[in-house]
């Protein structure tokens, strides 16, 4: 049984192992889906394609994550196999090969069933992501965004992902009282804590802890509104972000008016 049970704790560590990449990649800017896709394809050795290596290889961040991820992802099925070959080539007991075979068949897929539920438990992932994220931040330099974007826009606009934290300035916040608009910030979709999205929301949608915002804007601006925290300093940054948009807006105007008089 010896060999069963390392063979359970070491699915169990590789499972958590690849949730842990998975929310650190998350936090460098790569969508959740992404950050999934790339953690247990590195961590299986299966690969990417062209567009998602190139996601990797220029971040340095993420580079160092898939490496290690791609280490401990050899040793991890190596060490599973090993396990799994012992269970099943181990020294039998007068009870006969054929029952203590089928023995711990059973206790195996039992564990693995338990496993599986694990991981597919969408409150174990939530509140495991929630801790994972506090912990790297708490205790790690990662950079926790990477303001290259989720996809890329002409000029300085990108469509990126932000999350809302107990302490930022977007927290119990209707959208409507924040006036993103006005800094140029355009809110795409909110992704509730409980899975639920609604694109487009409304103004009278209430921001909450753990909330993730899709949102359009200047790249500056979104940085500045994740790192942007609750209370009078918050709201300085606000009207100063609304004046700074209002002075690009006017510059765009200026140009446009350039544009059409050269055309004319």
């Amino acid at each position: 049984m010896i060999p069963i049970i390392s063979l359970i704790v070491v699915v169990l560590v590789s499972m958590v192992v690849v949730r842990i990449a998975s929310v650190a990649l998350t936090l460098t800017g790569l969508s959740n889906e992404l950050a999934r896709f790339q953690a247990r394809s590195a961590f299986s050795g299966t690969g990417f394609s062209t567009t998602e290596s190139e996601k990797v290889v220029r971040h340095p961040v993420r580079r160092r994550i898939i490496m290690l991820l791609m280490l401990l992802g050899n040793a991890g099925i190596v060490t599973a196999m090993s396990s799994l070959i012992l269970s099943f080539m181990g020294t039998q007991t007068a009870t006969g090969i054929t029952g203590n075979i089928w023995f711990r068949i059973t206790c195996l897929l039992a564990s693995l069933s338990v496993l599986w539920m694990f991981a597919h438990s969408r409150w174990i992932d939530r509140e495991l992501s929630k801790y994972i994220r506090w912990a790297l931040k708490r205790w790690t330099a990662l950079e926790v965004r990477d303001y290259a974007g989720l996809l890329h826009l002409t000029g300085d606009y990108v469509v990126l992902e932000l999350s809302v934290q107990a302490d930022d300035w977007l927290a119990n916040q209707a959208l409507g009282d924040l006036n993103l608009a006005d800094e140029g910030v355009l809110v795409l979709g909110v992704e509730k804590a409980n899975g639920n999205y609604f694109g487009a929301p409304r103004g009278k949608t209430i921001l909450e802890e753990h909330d993730t915002l899709l949102l359009y804007g200047r790249q500056e601006v979104i940085a500045n509104l994740d790192e942007r925290r609750s209370g009078a300093t918050g709201n300085w940054e606000h009207h100063k972000a609304i004046g700074k948009q209002m002075q690009i807006e006017k510059q765009e105007e200026e140009e446009l008016e350039q544009s059409d008089s050269s055309l004319a």
